[in-house]
This record gives C-alpha cells, sequence and structure tokens, in this order.
C-alpha cells in the first residue's frame, strides 16, 4: 500500500503526505516502520530539503533519475519535468567530463535540487 502511495504522485512526499495517503489501511507507527525497512533495502529513498522535516520517494533504481524544484516559500517540491530533465542531463555529463579532465574526477552519481519560488507563489 506505501508503494503504491508513492506510485500516485510526482513529489516527494511527507510522513503526513503519506499518512494521509494510507491512514484508513496503515497506523502511523506501522507508517514509520516500514518507511525505515523500504529505505533499508533500496526501495524508498529519504530526502532532506533543509525544511525541518524529511520526505520519502521511490528510488532511482525503481523510478527513472530525476531532479527537483524547490520552492522557497511555499516549500513545495516537484520533479522536474522529462523534457527539461534531458537538457539538464546533458549538460551535467559535459560539466562531468571538464571535471574528470581538469581535476581527474570521476563522478558516479550526483543529485541536483533547484531553489527558487514556484509560479504559485510568484
Amino acid at each position: 500500500m506505501l508503494v503504491e502511495a508513492f506510485l500516485g504522485v510526482d513529489s516527494p512526499q511527507s510522513v503526513p503526505e503519506l499518512l494521509e495517503a494510507v491512514t484508513d489501511r496503515v497506523p502511523q507507527s506501522s507508517l514509520y516502520r516500514n518507511l525505515a525497512v523500504l529505505c533499508d533495502v533500496g526501495v524508498v529513498r529519504r530526502l532532506n530539503f533543509d525544511e525541518g522535516f524529511v520526505r520519502y520517494e521511490l528510488d532511482h533504481d525503481i523510478t527513472e533519475h530525476h531532479h527537483h524544484l524547490v520552492c522557497s516559500n511555499c516549500n513545495s517540491v516537484v520533479d522536474l519535468d522529462e523534457r527539461t530533465l534531458e537538457k539538464v542531463e546533458a549538460a551535467l555529463a559535459r560539466a562531468e567530463v571538464a571535471i574528470l579532465r581538469s581535476r581527474g574526477f570521476a563522478v558516479e552519481e550526483h543529485q541536483l535540487d533547484l531553489r527558487g519560488v514556484c509560479a504559485e507563489c510568484r
């Protein structure tokens, strides 16, 4: 049920949001235990956007690799859309090659969260 709750959304979820999605079927204590287990086995990943709480989403091994847009005003977090993601990934790939050439550092993975003000708050 918890994994199904993640499949129905396009943004990382907070515990209250997850509770709302499964509240009639899963007690809060079970939700926390299940999140811990799902994180431990690599199904769910824990994200900290410096909001004073954490959010969760399905791991990139289950979903496609993506990045987030984080509103500094309302704290909304949404996944970067697919078309923009392709352009960002191409630019990051070029940057990774430049980093390898200049510093000898081989990037194994990256995470990008763009912070700003969403359209609704603007």
